[in-house]
């Protein structure tokens, strides 16, 4: 498991925690797990068919998935010329 995949779930609770304080509404515990399962399933299940698509590790792989998406983010809103 790269290292930056596994920090994930934390920076993915910490988001979830703010999400909640700004509706004001708090999530049972249950829908926070369930939620969290489902990302870190999914990012898993990203990084690992990329690292056997293009041979390279799953921590290299996970750093150039998470690259991309933060650009390709940036790209949509506007951000980037």
């Amino acid at each position: 498991m790269p290292d930056i995949l596994a920090n994930a779930g934390g920076v993915i609770v910490s988001y979830f925690e703010w999400a909640q304080a700004n509706q004001t509404y708090r999530w049972p515990l249950e829908v926070v797990e369930q939620r969290l399962r489902q990302r870190m399933i999914a990012a898993w299940d990203d990084v690992r068919a990329g690292s056997e698509r293009t041979g390279r590790s799953l921590r290299r792989t996970a750093m150039i998935t998470a690259v991309e998406r933060v650009a390709d983010a940036h790209l949509s809103r506007g951000l980037y010329p």
